[in-house]
């Protein structure tokens, strides 16, 4: 995926999309379900997949609703798959018994996300910890793909301590682990305040990848402040939200913008649409279309971004040691142009990918 994302600049690398509306749940500040909907069926949802694999999306995420009420889900998984992409699904976990587990496994599913809001489950959110605790173990025994458990902190959550007891508990069954900023119904942000930073700090404490996602660098540090981002979002372009409705939009906050029809979507649309400026962008905490285009960001200006990720992390540790794996990244993609151009040739050459490729 990374090195289809550093060898193109306009095919999709994430696209979301939705199986079926319906979700078992109902947590108060999720604009994402109805009670209702039956799921897309499977033939279309299979068309829609075999689109998204012929406009070169590398990642394609199943999400909702809740993605595993869709009776045919792991032949879908399995089309994604075929077609060469990453398959990942975001769930909210009630329905992930041993044999469940492992038929996704058998699938091919790569990676799988939780939200989990709560310790103790409220008005607000069922999800909470002491729901889904021997899920997780279950997951933890029987998954053979990647699991992150995302805690959540914003005004809908009561108690924001609960966020990094959550994130321990992932870690100590060896899972990754995420925090997320609750957004509005338009997925804008609200700053966080005293307690809630608190808590974000100490899961910061837990420690993590250098290049994780789980936190983003300056993206979410001005996010729990309620700063803006100076950021171009490339939703409608990298990032694609498809609805059960087989129409593309932005994201799931942004839903009908631009409402093109998958089926007729274009390279051209993916040109004009991932360009646009959105307004919405300075205060969004749509992370996954963060992730995006902190992976443009990388391919446009590889050294700066290096260099800024490393720096962040001295910041919040002084006692860091770059790894010799970042250095002889730097000396084979950064320092020397001629080494760039040899060792770049190989990567492309291994993930079987046409030099042509505009960069």
């Amino acid at each position: 995926m990374f090195a289809r994302a550093m060898a193109s600049p306009h095919h999709p690398i994430l696209a979301q999309i939705i199986p079926i509306r319906r979700c078992n749940l109902s947590c108060t500040y999720c604009n994402e379900y109805d009670r209702h909907s039956a799921p897309v069926p499977a033939e279309e949802m299979l068309r829609r997949i075999d689109k998204l694999g012929a406009l070169g999306t590398s990642i394609i995420t199943f999400s909702g609703g809740e993605p595993t009420l869709h009776p045919d889900l792991d032949l879908l998984i399995q089309r994604v798959r075929e077609r060469g992409a990453i398959a990942t699904l975001i769930t909210n976990g009630y329905f992930l018994v041993p044999e469940r587990i492992k038929r996704l496994n058998r699938a091919g599913l790569d990676y799988l996300q939780i939200s989990i809001d709560n310790v103790q489950p409220d008005d607000v959110s069922k999800k909470s910890l002491k729901v889904l605790d021997r899920k997780l173990e279950w997951l933890a025994q029987y998954a053979e793909f990647d699991v992150t458990i995302n805690s959540v902190l914003g005004s809908a959550i009561a108690q924001p301590e609960d966020a990094y007891t959550i994130a321990a508990r992932a870690r100590e069954l060896g899972f990754n682990s995420t925090v997320g900023i609750l957004h509005d119904g338009e997925g804008q942000l609200a700053a966080l305040n005293r307690r809630q930073r608190s808590a974000y700090d100490r899961i910061l404490g837990l420690g993590t990848g250098l290049f994780s996602f789980a936190h983003l660098d300056a993206f979410q540090q001005n996010t729990i402040r309620g700063l803006p981002n100076p950021w171009h979002c490339p939703a409608g372009g990298r990032f694609l939200y498809i609805c059960e409705e087989g129409l593309v939009h932005y994201c799931s906050q942004q839903r009908g913008t631009p409402g093109i029809p998958l089926a007729q979507y274009t390279p051209d649309d993916l040109r004009r649409e991932g360009a646009k400026t959105k307004g919405c962008a300075p205060f969004c905490t749509i992370s996954c279309v963060h992730q995006t285009a902190m992976l443009d960001e990388f391919r446009t200006r590889p050294r700066e971004t290096l260099s800024g990720i490393v720096a962040r992390r001295k910041q919040r540790d002084p006692e860091w040691q770059t790894p010799s794996s970042i250095k002889l990244l730097e000396a084979m993609f950064l320092r020397d142009s001629r080494m760039r151009d040899f060792f770049g040739a190989i990567a492309l050459r291994l993930f079987g990918i046409r030099q042509g490729a505009k960069r």
